[in-house]
């Protein structure tokens, strides 16, 4: 979408490019910076230019690499894991024994949804617009699946659910998938719209948002100001990371190429043919 010019850089970040995540090792520090060493491996978030050998960031916006991974599977972590711990569990309190359904579950965020969903003893119900994805989604751990067609799943959903509803909505979409949204969240629901590949509008009923008392709400990363940034680091570092270490979250990465292929590597993601990651690799 940068590409595209749909998705321009915060101000403080390179205009011409782009790449949000990283993993790497630090080569040197800015003076005053105590918490890191040259020579740490660590990971984490920026507000552009990791399509790069070199970034600079906050040292407050870094975190510690898990032990047992490597630079590959660390740098498919941050953006995604971020992203669906601090939507799920920070701002909708997801808790124990509740349900979510998880839109465009073949996506980065949306696999790490359905794991961290696990993770908390949550139901997940996950959709995608192919059977290809949903059966992809099932090898780690989805029991039911929507296959979506023209964004219509609110009635499967009340199928699934016994006619409840689910608690949360982790919305990758946007677009008329939110008006579904509406119509399959139980009283008291909680709905996130985290991306918009549906589009920017849609005609909601507010009257079910009424009646059922719902809290609908947006949220991104790259545009929080400094401060928010450091919290996400340390929701990585203090929250995210440890489940990695102890194996109870693991990256999912669909294909690996060069930095050189970026060009191949968004062409496959156009497609949308990729479950999880897309990771470019440096040159050694």
């Amino acid at each position: 979408m940068q590409r595209m010019g749909h998705y321009p850089s915060p101000p403080d970040s390179p205009p011409d490019i782009p790449g949000l995540e990283f993993a790497g090792v630090v080569e040197s520090l800015g003076a005053g910076v105590t918490n890191f060493a040259v020579g740490d491996k660590v990971f984490g978030l920026a507000g552009g230019g990791t399509y790069a050998d070199y970034v600079v960031v906050h040292s407050l916006c870094l975190s510690r690499m898990p032990v047992n991974l490597s630079f590959v599977e660390a740098a498919s972590i941050p953006e995604v894991f971020i992203t669906a711990y601090d939507a799920m569990v920070v701002q909708c309190a997801l808790s124990f024994g509740e349900s979510v359904l998880i839109h465009a579950i073949g996506s980065g965020v949306g696999v790490a949804g359905l794991q961290i969903a696990r993770l908390f003893g949550a139901n997940a119900i996950g959709t995608a617009r192919s059977n290809d994805k949903l059966e992809a989604a099932r090898k780690h751990g989805l029991e039911n699946g929507i296959l979506v067609r023209d964004a219509k799943f609110a009635e499967q959903v009340k199928g699934i659910t016994g006619g409840n509803g689910v608690d949360v909505v982790l919305d990758l979409v946007g677009g008329h998938y939110v008006a579904e949204d509406v119509h399959c969240t139980a009283p008291k629901g909680r709905i996130i719209v985290v991306g918009l590949m549906a589009g920017l509008h849609s005609e909601i009923d507010f009257g079910q948002v009424l009646k059922k008392r719902l809290s609908i709400r947006g949220t991104t990363l790259r545009m929080r100001p400094l401060e928010e940034k450091i919290q996400a680091a340390r929701l990585l570092q203090n929250n995210i990371v440890p489940l990695f270490e102890k194996g109870l979250l693991k990256p999912v990465i669909d294909k690996i190429l060069p930095l050189s292929a970026a060009a191949e590597a968004h062409e496959h993601m156009d497609k949308n043919e990729n479950f999880g990651k897309i990771v470019l690799e440096i040159s050694k």
